[in-house]
């Protein structure tokens, strides 16, 4: 790779400013920003969340839209990442290893009445595993840029932008956010160079000067 690097950011429209920010002192960038997922939100009806022993939320985008609409206070919350956490404004338990494997193996026994807010086609580990009831808060809309993309190095941040990556069937290696992303992304055929150590814009940061070495 060159001495500059063209990188591509991909999170949902208004997501991407702070790493792009946090990557521009280093003068070794050139960050460029196209979206390959938008979010919707699927309902405005409100969601009751008392009379559970744990609310579990496993993105910001859920905690947001959870946020947005419950009712009441939750007893316990479980969310999958600080990031997420501090969208919702709490969490009684965030695992050391952020994936849905990872608050799994956190989470206190008997796990009692819960209730996961989070994506329509959210993984079903956690919903299945820990008997919970599911409320689907939000979509995530596969986009195809209307120009071309000429980059050497894509930042995934979701198994969604790696599909939506995928699909473009460009060569450029990717950083990604975490386990599950990597999953995705090396089953859709992207090289990944480098993964955070944990879902932050300073551990994505991280792991671009990483690959960029």
């Amino acid at each position: 790779m060159g001495p500059q690097l063209t990188v591509l950011l991909t999170r949902p429209e208004g997501r991407n400013e702070k790493l792009a920010r946090r990557l521009a002192p280093f003068g070794r960038f050139k960050v460029e920003i196209e979206p390959l997922v938008a979010i919707e939100p699927l309902s405005d009806d409100p969601v009751p969340v008392e009379g559970y022993d744990w609310i579990v939320i496993t993105s910001a985008t859920g905690a947001h839209e959870l946020r947005r609409r419950m009712r009441g206070h939750p007893r316990r919350v479980a969310a999958i990442g600080r990031a997420t956490a501090e969208a919702f404004g709490r969490a009684d338990l965030v695992p050391r290893v952020s994936t849905q494997e990872g608050l799994l193996a956190e989470m206190p026994r008997p796990f009692g009445r819960v209730l996961f807010a989070g994506a329509e086609h959210a993984r079903r580990l956690l919903i299945d595993e820990l008997e919970a009831e599911f409320v689907p808060l939000y979509r995530t809309r596969l986009l195809r840029p209307t120009r071309p993309l000429h980059v050497d190095l894509v930042v995934l941040a979701s198994a969604s932008a790696a599909k939506a990556y995928a699909a473009l069937g460009l060569r450029a290696p990717a950083v990604s956010i975490g386990p599950e992303t990597t999953r995705a992304a090396r089953e859709a055929g992207i090289r990944v160079l480098e993964e955070a150590s944990a879902p932050s814009v300073d551990a994505l940061s991280a792991a671009v000067l990483r690959a960029a070495r």
